[in-house]
């Protein structure tokens, strides 16, 4: 339940319920919706439309292959820092490593990772880096719908102790920026996933932007003020529209209530469950669709579906569990699982199985290709060989020819995409060929495979037959996408982060305890001032002064060692004083006494 949001200020990094508290103070430098940035270009049309809305600021650096990558800037204690949509990524597992190991007690250094089952593999490789660079060891990238039903299906053998044979489940995955759909066959001991589909750029996010958008005309329709350039009005606008759509799952009207949004004046307001529902009625939809092409590509019927999943927070929203159950003629919706917690639950049991810890039984996962694979051919159409939501692992082949006369070498472009455009498609990868003999066109025949194994490691080979001429390129999900030099700094700078982290930490303990003890001399000397001598009650009375002012003007970023020194300085002076008032006390209590015993 920890929002994906990292935030930057003067001082300190903030990450996950820590960012979200600031945003609205804070908007240009708080970062949510990294997951819509990986493994994507800048020139991504999606990328484009959604800087229009976000606050931070997205920017284009050109890597190793002069690709244009988009890249977050921040300013962070005075300096202008660019992060890429990565250590963003790891920012937040690192947290999540980091909440982990304080848990258990122990170090957490192996992970597995759920991503959109949409994600392309270039997004997928870019999770796993995001994973290097917190120092995790991704053992396994695993789609989230996939993750979700094997929630279902362990919570299925431990309520009824067994799981039907060829039990079809839909999983339905909605949460904040990524829709799912997944129609998985479970039987004992086995999952196999029949068929993805899905929206990397669908979910609650845009039915926030669609609020906000609204009440942006509102607002200026009342008082005649554009606020969609003010990040901070926008940012307060965000957070609150939020809490409305979450409000509106559970009751048919909520207000919005905003102190002083922009230039001073107070925005109220209210919006119905329908209003709401009107305004996203062809986003919500939109989620059907995914649904029916997982049927077609499933070869399955509605009918034939016999459990429907809802995972992820967005499916709270009562239109969109409405319009899911008319799809399926009214077919009850599966409620024995929590939506926020399936996919992080499903995905540990798989972690206990690949690693054999906890006894968890074994059990086997297939999974499929979430998008088409094939070549990009001379004419610029996509040769498809691998269809879309194919078991793996998998080999398939095809043949192809050559494109003109002559041709002494032959460049095989690999894409993965549904496009009949090859360029439009995701490039992964190419190799050539050489030293074809001269032929006339299409004479020259070559058997192209492609063959993924269970890790999702693709390897395409190419043959010339009459000459077994061979060549082939092998692309990983495993395989860094960013350049090892680049890996190498992320992962110091990480450390670097974390380090600074830790010593803010210790800053702020510290000064808590030089505050505590300021307080406890300051009480001491007010209830036991009569004991104390007048020339030593005002050394001590300057002490405390003078401490109390240097806390009153140094903030946390000093180090912690320099409001250990106060302390200690202010210990060196109160101590020895107190020491002599007990023992002044000491003595009058004896006195006393012994007048007591004549």
């Amino acid at each position: 339940m920890t929002p994906s949001c990292v935030a930057f200020n003067q001082q300190q990094r903030f990450i996950g319920e820590g960012a979200i508290n600031q945003a609205s103070m804070n908007p240009t430098n708080t970062i949510f919706d990294a997951k819509r940035l990986i493994g994507r270009k800048f020139n991504d049309q999606v990328v484009q439309d959604d800087m229009k809305l976000w606050p931070f600021k997205v920017i284009a650096q050109s890597d190793a292959n002069n690709t244009k990558k988009p890249v977050i800037v921040v300013n962070y204690k005075d300096e202008e820092k660019h992060f890429s949509p990565e250590e963003v990524s790891s920012m937040i597992l690192s947290k999540m490593k980091d909440i982990a190991t304080a848990y258990l007690g122990t170090e957490v250094k192996n992970a597995v990772v759920t991503v959109p089952a949409y994600f392309n593999n270039e997004q997928r490789q870019a999770t796993k880096d995001a994973g290097t660079i917190a120092g995790l060891n991704v053992l396994r990238i695993i789609n989230e719908p996939t993750a979700a039903a094997i929630s279902y299906g362990l919570d299925q053998k431990l309520t009824s102790g067994k799981v039907e044979t060829k039990k079809n489940v839909l999983v339905f995955d909605l949460g904040g920026g990524t829709f799912d759909v997944s129609v998985v066959a479970i039987g004992k001991d086995a999952f196999e996933v029949k068929a993805v589909s899905g929206d990397t750029h669908l979910g609650g996010g845009d039915f926030d932007k669609r609020m906000v958008n609204y009440f942006i005309a509102e607002f200026e329709r009342k008082h005649n003020k554009n606020i969609s350039n003010n990040p901070r009005a926008l940012g307060r606008l965000r957070a609150a529209c939020e809490r409305a759509k979450r409000n509106l799952s559970s009751t048919p009207e909520t207000s919005i209530e905003i102190d002083c949004l922009f230039d001073g004046i107070d925005f109220s307001t209210t919006i119905t469950r329908a209003r709401f529902e009107k305004l996203n009625l062809d986003l919500f939809q939109n989620c059907l669709v995914p649904i029916d092409k997982c049927l077609k590509d499933a070869k399955m019927e509605k009918s034939e579906v016999h459990e429907i999943v809802l995972v992820g927070g967005s499916t709270r929203t009562p239109m969109v569990r409405q319009l899911v159950q008319e799809f399926f003629n009214g077919k009850e919706l599966c409620q024995g699982i929590n939506p926020d917690e399936a996919v992080a639950y499903g995905a540990a049991c798989h972690a206990a199985v690949l690693t054999g810890t906890m006894g968890m039984k074994s059990h086997v996962l297939s999974d499929v290709t979430p998008l088409s694979l094939g070549i990009n051919l001379h004419y610029g159409n996509m040769r498809f060989i691998v269809p879309r939501n194919t078991t793996i692992p998998t080999k398939m082949n095809d043949m192809v020819y050559t494109a003109y006369d002559n041709q002494s070498s032959v460049t095989f472009w690999v894409y993965e995409g549904e496009s009949l455009i090859g360029d439009e498609n995701h490039y992964l990868g190419e190799f050539t060929l050489e030293g074809i003999p001269p032929a006339p066109v299409g004479v020259a025949k070559f058997n192209t495979v492609f063959e993924i194994d269970s890790d999702g490691i693709l390897t395409v080979s190419a043959e010339e037959l009459d000459t077994r001429n061979k060549n082939q390129v092998i692309i990983t999900n495993h395989s860094a996408r960013l350049s090892k030099q680049d890996l190498v700094r992320m992962v110091k700078e990480a450390k670097r982060y974390k380090a600074h982290d830790m010593s803010f930490k210790e800053a702020i303990e510290a000064k808590n305890e030089l505050e505590k003890y300021v307080n406890e001399v300051r009480k001491k000397v007010r209830v036991h001032g009569t004991n104390i001598d007048k020339d030593d009650k005002r050394k001590l009375g300057d002490a405390i002064e003078r401490t109390q002012q240097w806390l009153d003007w140094n903030n946390v970023f000093g180090e912690a060692n320099k409001f250990d020194r106060k302390t200690q300085l202010l210990k060196k002076i109160s101590e020895p004083i107190f020491k002599k008032m007990r023992k002044s006390d000491d003595n009058v209590a004896t006195k006393i006494e012994v007048v007591e015993l004549d």
